[in-house]
């Protein structure tokens, strides 16, 4: 039997778990920090992780750093994490607890999309398959030290959040910036670190040839973008930016999601959104922009 570590020694190996709801997401992440210098293993049986983090100890590569992705389809997982995550701590492992997640219906249809089978679903449809994976997993949730809902977030965009948190961040790095338009009578995106209402701004709803339009069409965007309020508003918020985002950056901040709302998440908030991020692309940023409403609606 190895010899356990010493529990009153601090082991210097950043080891990362991935684990959280099948279709969130997480292949994704660990790819992404394959691509920054990790070390990673997927489905890695729990009870040989810390022989694994052992062994890799003693190997004393500096610099090395572990990324394992262990969810319910690791066998003895969801009754032993509690056990070897505690043993672990006593053992002086640095354990960083990623937890992925994303609303039913993003992940309804990233199975349809795939056509891939939930671990879960061999007598229960892919609904009832996520709801008992979301309950079954609520006590793991609850120890994440960094939880991630990946349901606005596309592939690419996924990874490169991944890149901009979690690679060696130097004080000129680029912050990861997103921005997404969304309809307040759906919600605040619940990620938003910054909100900017423009529900003040003159709505094209009310103008009958630009009601079926939307922010993207250059008619709607020539009516918002030519009243006298939104000139002066551009003119305040890029000053706001200006200043405002590079602090963001010099405290170490990796990512930061700006949401911009209208009422109904076609017209307004959309042109800002837009108008916002073509600023913004001349900065020292990374940058992602999603129309959270507008998706909604032409999906519908």
């Amino acid at each position: 039997m190895p010899q356990s570590a010493n529990p009153s020694k601090s082991i210097s190996l950043p080891v990362l778990i991935i684990t959280g709801l099948s279709g969130s997401g997480k292949s994704t992440v660990l790819r992404a920090l394959e691509d920054i210098g990790y070390f990673c293993v997927d489905n890695l049986p729990l009870e040989l992780l810390p022989s694994f983090l052992q062994m890799q100890s003693r190997s004393h590569q500096d610099g090395r750093k572990i990324a394992l992705v262990m969810d319910v389809r690791t066998e003895g997982f969801l009754q032993n994490y509690h056990r070897v995550f505690r043993r672990l701590d006593r053992q002086g492992y640095a354990i960083h607890l990623i937890f992925l997640e994303a609303d039913e219906a993003a992940l309804i249809r990233r199975f349809s999309q795939t056509r891939r089978q939930h671990p879960l679903a061999d007598k229960e449809t892919i609904p009832q398959a996520l709801r008992q994976e979301r309950e079954s997993l609520a006590g793991l949730r609850r120890l994440a030290h960094r939880i991630i809902d990946s349901t606005l977030y596309n592939p690419h965009q996924l990874r490169e959040l991944i890149k901009a948190e979690y690679s060696d961040l130097k004080p000129k790095q680029r912050m990861w910036l997103h921005l997404v338009s969304f309809a307040y009578k759906n919600g605040i995106p619940p990620e938003a670190d910054l909100v900017l209402d423009v529900r003040f701004l003159p709505n094209p709803y009310f103008v009958e040839d630009l009601a079926p339009l939307t922010g993207e069409d250059s008619p709607v965007q020539s009516y918002v973008l030519d009243q006298p309020e939104t000139r002066a508003f551009l003119e305040h918020l890029y000053r706001f930016v200006d200043y405002l985002l590079p602090r963001f950056q010099e405290e170490g901040k990796a990512q930061l999601t700006l949401a911009i709302g209208c009422t109904g998440g076609q017209h307004r908030s959309v042109v800002i959104s837009k108008s916002l991020g073509e600023h913004l692309a001349q900065g020292n940023f990374s940058l992602t922009l999603s129309h959270r409403d507008l998706r909604r609606t032409l999906e519908i």
